[in-house]
């Protein structure tokens, strides 16, 4: 039992590791991190659309969900295995939360990384991730799988 756990703290550090390496060869820090954190939620906040529910949500909270944020980030670029957060349970029940919002989100992400990213590896590599994470989130969050149902279609449709 102790050289299996041995041998997984061994894989886990070989995988922290390759992507810090990755990260540092694309130009990511955690400096770029709470740049592209802070520079991302300043440009949520003040969206029309997703302003408002990110505010109704986090009023007075903003500085928690920053640094959870940087942490989640960090966490998912190195590997780090730092974020402990439950994100699609943080999301479940946000009022007036719905799924046209996340395109939304990841065009003004994309346009921070425009603005903040050192280069375009790094470009790539953030906005791959985001696009997992709102592809993720919006299936957990919204999919039901009697939508997929054919024999419900039929029905709908007579």
């Amino acid at each position: 039992m102790n050289n299996e756990l041995h041998g997984r703290s061994a894989h886990v550090a070989v995988i922290r590791e390759r992507a810090e390496a990755e990260m540092r060869t694309i130009g990511v820090d955690e400096t770029f991190i709470s740049t592209l954190v802070e520079t991302f939620y300043g440009r949520v906040l003040a969206h029309p659309d997703l302003g408002p529910v990110f505010d109704a949500r986090l009023a007075g909270r903003w500085p928690e969900h920053m640094e959870k944020m940087k942490s989640f980030w960090s966490a998912v670029a190195f590997r780090s295995g730092a974020y402990g957060g439950k994100p699609v349970q943080a999301h479940l029940g946000v009022a007036n939360m719905t799924p046209d919002l996340f395109p939304k989100w990841l065009e003004l992400f994309a346009a921070t990384l425009d603005e903040v990213a050192p280069n375009d590896e790094a470009k790539a590599w953030f906005m791959a991730t985001a696009e997992r994470i709102a592809r993720s989130l919006t299936l957990a969050l919204f999919y039901n799988p009697a939508d997929d149902d054919p024999a419900l279609q039929t029905f709908l449709s007579a």
